[in-house]
């Protein structure tokens, strides 16, 4: 590995800590989620929004110790002071009912007539046994009890102003693929729920309509809230990618898409502000509420849990809904698909997290069309990362060539520069200002070649993203690699390694002994004098693996894959085009033929010859002062 080879790898590692320092949030960020905790603003989103969420468990406490009595007139009487005209609808039976197509089964409860499963079935979750075997068990979206999707309903008639429509029991009606509940008044006035689902599709068509209800409801309030609560579940194995990938993403009508921070606890208030959608999504799924018109605001909470905790995040979001007439939404519940999702024409592809910068955008009308078609054509996605990975290196191989061809000027020029090392071998300032001008006088750029490195960033950082945020590769295998999403783990140790994991991936492992072993071949004909004769220098080139074997062993195995085989075609580039393609004695000739003709010094040299020779006088100086 030579000067500029080092010099590239620094770079990528220092680009690749500031990205991770990038995704992170800002002191300033922090700062301002602080505040919004601390301050008056936030006070007034609790008071105006997310209050209504504890108004409502207070009615349910309350109502708990209603059925606690044991004469049935308290009961009514109970009912009717904390439910008002609903209190007709707060006694029940649990019941649940079913639609299904052929991607997808929904399970609804009467109680608040709302959805309390979705077992997607082409999806499944991968849990690890005692053993770290793998098993497969369906997948499951909005099934946690937990869960909260009601309306907090301004009843002035009710005890605290407002009922909750989940601790109603709604009357329901199925008829083929839709379902309706209706939670009753009384003369012909009910709150509506109305879900319809159709053939391969993970789209349900969902209405809720206010029949009736503008003298039940507070009429000073043009909005309904519309609690919405998600536990989000561990549904992959790399939890750590899983939490930076889940929060909630909203488009405000006249914005572009926008999201709560994916890393800490966040609060985002669009109270009074249109949206035309939200999400709520873990890294791979989401559910989404498109409404046919738009919200009138919300206020938007993300709430990171600890790492132990069965769930990943909580997401919570208080919806204002208008109620003038029915409210049309397109519930989607199913599989981040860019496609799918790309087809809705209102920017939900933007919930995909491949980036929001020039990375972004070469991820997704890229590397994604060019990574699908090759995928389609050759059946496998790890062959067809192998074939993308060829074709990025045919493409860059002209300065891949130039790169190398400079590397042989260096090396055939290593005799000389070995006996300058010999002459001064005890004054580096003067080893230093030869060596300029044996660069100068030969034609030869130690830094000459760097371009590629540089020209390949932008793609090893789009990949950076997209492998664990393109669904195409969850739970795809490849060779010994289970799901190129996720790391390949051949070994689980009975111990967690800081910052390494508690496993070992051996893509990364591949990827590091390729370049250890490239690194010694490379350098075998090189000066490694240009490193400034710093062994440290020298032995950094062998260390950098080993610190990115670290940085890598959780990184998704598509990329780790992408790594190894970029480093394989390295080394056959390197071997063919040095051995069979650039012609030796022609450099030679070359370097002579420079050598040969005059030179005109560029001011930057002149400069630098001039700091270099300043040094030099301060080291005589110093050396000098020693010997008094």
């Amino acid at each position: 590995m030579d000067k500029n080879t080092i010099v590239g790898f620094l770079l990528i590692f220092a680009l690749l800590i500031a990205w991770q320092q990038f995704m992170a949030p800002t002191p300033e960020e922090l700062a301002r989620q602080q505040q919004i905790q601390d301050s008056l603003r936030l006070a007034q989103v609790q008071q105006d929004s997310l209050a209504r969420v504890a108004a409502a468990q207070q009615a349910v406490q309350r109502q708990k110790a209603a059925f606690s009595a044991t004469d049935s007139a308290a009961v009514e009487s109970e009912l009717k002071a904390l439910f008002g005209p609903f209190a007709m609808a707060a006694k029940g039976s649990l019941e649940t009912y079913k639609l299904e197509n052929d991607l997808m089964q929904v399970t609804f409860s009467n109680k608040g007539g709302r959805i309390v499963e979705v077992w997607l079935k082409d999806y499944y979750k991968i849990v690890l046994d005692s053993n770290f075997k793998e098993q497969k068990v369906p997948l499951r979206l909005l099934e946690d009890p937990k869960n909260k999707f009601e309306y907090l309903l301004p009843v002035p008639g009710a005890a605290t102003g407002l009922v909750s429509t989940g601790d109603l029991y709604f009357d329901a009606s199925l008829q083929g693929n839709v379902i309706t509940f209706r939670a009753n008044v009384g003369q012909g006035r009910y709150l509506e729920q109305r879900y319809e689902i159709a053939p391969s599709s993970y789209n349900i068509k969902y209405t809720v309509d206010f029949v009736g209800l503008d003298l039940v409801l507070n009429q000073s309030e043009e909005d309904v809230v519309l609690n919405w609560v998600t536990w989000l579940d561990k549904l992959e194995r790399n939890t750590q990618y899983e939490r930076n990938y889940s929060t909630i993403y909203y488009k405000p009508t006249d914005d572009d898409p926008d999201y709560c921070s994916c890393t800490s606890d966040d609060v985002e208030d669009y109270s009074g502000q249109r949206l035309k959608w939200l999400a709520h999504s873990n890294q791979f799924f989401a559910t989404i509420l498109l409404p046919q018109t738009h919200f009138n605001g919300a206020v938007m909470r993300t709430e990171v849990l600890d790492p132990e905790d069965e769930d990943l995040k909580k997401l919570s979001s208080a919806i204002q809904v208008p109620r003038n007439g029915p409210f049309y939404i397109d519930m989607y519940v199913g599989p981040k698909d860019f496609e799918t999702l790309y087809a809705y024409g209102v920017d939900l592809q933007e919930i995909i997290p491949f980036g929001r910068s020039i990375f972004g955008s070469i991820n997704r009308w890229v590397i994604r069309p060019l990574f699908d078609f090759l995928a389609w054509l050759i059946g496998s996605k790890g062959l067809a990362i192998l074939l993308l990975t060829f074709i990025v290196k045919m493409l860059l191989y002209p300065l891949t060539y130039r790169q190398i061809y400079s590397q042989q000027k260096m090396a055939a020029l290593k005799p000389v520069l070995d006996k300058l090392k010999a002459k001064y071998k005890d004054d580096q300032q003067a080893l230093q200002m030869e060596q300029m001008k044996i660069y100068r006088e030969y034609g030869v750029n130690p830094l000459g070649g760097c371009l590629p490195v540089f020209l390949q960033m932008p793609i090893w950082f789009a990949l950076y993203r997209f492998f664990p945020a393109a669904i195409e590769f969850r739970q795809e295998s490849f060779l010994w690699a289970t799901d190129l999403s996720s790391y390949d783990a051949i070994v689980y140790l009975p111990f967690t390694i800081p910052m390494y994991g508690n496993h070992v991936s051996l893509f990364t492992i591949l990827w590091a002994a390729t370049t250890v072993w490239y690194t010694w071949y490379n350098s075998k004909q090189m000066d490694m004098g240009a490193m400034g004769n710093n062994p440290a220098m020298k032995y950094m080139q062998y260390g950098m693996p080993v610190m990115f074997t670290v940085f890598f062993n959780s990184f998704a195995s598509g990329l780790t894959c992408y790594l190894f085989f970029s480093n394989v075609l390295n080394v056959a580039q390197m071997v063919i085009t040095k051995n069979y393609v650039i012609d030796h004695e022609k450099i030679r000739q070359e370097l002579e033929a420079n050598k040969a003709k005059p030179k005109k010094k560029s001011g930057f040299q002149a400069r630098l010859e001039q700091a270099l020779k300043e040094q030099q006088r301060l080291a005589e100086q110093q050396r000098k002062k020693k010997k008094k």
